[in-house]
């Protein structure tokens, strides 16, 4: 498996100095791949989880990709209904040119309806809107040209070039039934977060297997993202992966691997400003679960 860390691209404090140092800090201390998250409108019910102010993913990994050079940089996730596809499909085959080949496209249909409604985009048809983006972007990835007539968007013969690398890999998030779907029938891997090891084995990968074979294509890879928390004292059974002791969460990562895991996202943001931590401090406890868990 390989290991990634979440870059925290908002909230007080946050500023390009911390954005680079989570760049560099991940390199540097040897992991795989870092990941930022995307929200155009901080409206009060994306406030209430994600503070502003909050740095576009794009602008923030096209510049990161010139500060690093091993490292893959990606979304987790994109809300795909907020931009055109095609602005989409160019913005990130530009990053992927300008990293060498870098970039993972982390993909999802996001939550906060008052941000949809700000942009103006329809709530409740997010689904349907996503699906048909997607494959807008990963055509766009692999052709010169390429047109569409579908619900939302309708062009002719349209190049957005250059072409990527390579096709940037699509994780797709969620872990509802449409985004297994989705994930079965678009993406490179799928990426779930908030995640219980039951569910996954009797649910999840089970429903992504049924997916894939129902799609005729081939299973995802399975790279899931983790909220960490480490606690002194053991949690209950029904914690989320990635939280609880270090034993507890070894014990996930040995899980995660017997299930086929490619790659573990860990996201050490608390979840709500009131608890937002400095990037030295979110280090540290990185830090400790590489020493002590991942053994780098």
């Amino acid at each position: 498996m390989r290991y990634g860390v979440m870059i925290v691209n908002f909230g007080d404090g946050t500023d390009p100095s911390t954005l680079l140092g989570w760049a560099r800090y991940a390199e540097d201390r040897g992991f795989g791949f870092a990941m930022t998250s995307d929200h155009v409108a901080v409206t009060p019910d994306v406030a209430e989880q994600y503070e502003a102010p909050f740095y576009d993913p794009f602008a923030t990994l096209a510049w990161l990709a010139g500060q690093t050079s091993r490292i893959e940089l990606g979304t987790t996730v994109t809300v795909l209904p907020y931009r055109h596809p095609l602005l989409t499909a160019r913005m990130a085959a530009n990053i992927d040119r300008f990293s060498g080949g870098r970039l993972i496209m982390g993909v999802g249909v996001s939550w906060p309806r008052q941000e949809f409604a700000a942009l103006g985009v329809p709530f409740a048809e997010r689904g349907a809107i996503t699906d048909e983006y997607l494959d807008i972007v990963i055509r766009a990835w692999r052709e010169e040209k390429i047109s569409a007539h579908g619900r939302y968007v309708s062009f002719d013969d349209v190049a957005t070039g250059p072409l990527p690398v390579r096709p940037p890999p699509v994780w797709v998030g969620g872990a509802s039934p449409a985004a297994i779907r989705r994930a079965a029938r678009f993406g490179d891997a799928w990426h779930p977060l908030n995640l219980r090891l039951d569910w996954l084995r009797e649910k999840g990968l089970p429903a992504l297997r049924a997916a894939a074979e129902a799609a005729g294509r081939p299973v995802p890879d399975f790279a899931p993202r983790l909220p960490l928390r480490i606690t002194d004292s053991a949690l209950g059974e029904d914690r989320l992966l990635g939280q609880g002791t270090l034993d507890q969460i070894r014990s996930d990562i040995e899980a995660l691997d017997g299930l086929g895991a490619t790659h573990v996202l860990f996201d050490t943001y608390p979840g709500s400003p009131a608890e937002f931590r400095p990037p030295a401090q979110e280090q540290r406890i990185l830090d400790l679960l590489a020493e002590r868990v991942l053994g780098f």
